[in-house]
């Protein structure tokens, strides 16, 4: 055997943390297309999840999240991490999560899509909302006093019903699509918020703001706008409009 010498490279680009549901099948796709940069470097772990969406399945996470961080790559130091659950934030609570990533993990930063979309609204100068969502009802109210609690007016919910993962990940376009733009009638709104990240809505924001003139936010895309400050990267054109492109 020869053996050859070799040099160790050293990273150029951002270094991104994803802790995502087992069983969501939305959020990993999303991120991927929302970080197109060749030298930004995305690692995703995975952490045990009901079937369904229930306060009790999304609390079992917190006793979980230490063992899924700690199966991100010991070696990488990370620009930020990201809890991929808007749901989950709001149950175990966002200080808590945090402190459970930073405490398994080498980060400079820790959001999830709760924090990111306050962070979000902030930024857009939007104070009340209506929030668009699959939750049943003992999921939806806690979300709402979240929100209510960062110091955004919730007007109004419009919700599937529906707990159970798999049947969330395949609710259509069309079907978001006309949620978002029944809960638009809302009067006195600045924004409209798509919660979950294992709803498909990337594809609906461009258009809906065309329709409704108003921001539409959604977990997946404040999650991954998030990252990007964090982690100092550029923002034109990385993603759905008006939160992007201010």
């Amino acid at each position: 055997m020869i053996r050859a010498p070799y040099r160790l490279a050293t990273p150029t680009g951002a270094t991104l943390g994803l802790v995502v549901l087992q069983s969501d099948e939305t959020v990993e796709q999303d991120i991927r297309r929302l970080f197109p940069y060749p030298d930004t470097a995305l690692h995703f772990t995975r952490i045990p999840s009901g079937a369904a969406v229930t306060p009790e399945t999304l609390t079992q996470m917190k006793t979980d999240l230490p063992r899924a961080v700690s199966l991100l790559p010991p070696s990488a130091s990370f620009d930020v991490i990201g809890y991929a659950c808007t749901s989950g934030a709001t149950m175990i609570g966002a200080a808590a999560v945090h402190a459970l990533v930073a405490d398994n993990a080498r980060t400079r930063a820790v959001t999830d899509p709760l924090t990111a979309a306050l962070a979000a609204l902030n930024s857009l100068q939007a104070r009340s909302i209506a929030i668009v969502s699959p939750y049943i009802d003992t999921v939806a109210a806690p979300m709402r006093r979240a929100f209510e609690a960062g110091g955004i007016n919730v007007r109004e919910t419009v919700s599937f019903g529906e707990e159970t993962e798999a049947r969330v990940a395949r609710i259509d376009a069309a079907s978001i699509r006309d949620a978002a733009l029944l809960a638009a009638r809302t009067p006195g709104i600045d924004a409209l918020f798509l919660s979950c990240t294992n709803l498909r809505t990337l594809d609906v924001i461009d258009d809906l703001e065309d329709r409704l003139n108003l921001p539409v936010l959604s977990s997946n895309q404040v999650l991954a706008w998030h990252m990007a400050v964090h982690a100092g990267l550029p923002l034109p054109g990385l993603g759905p409009r008006r939160l992007f492109r201010q």
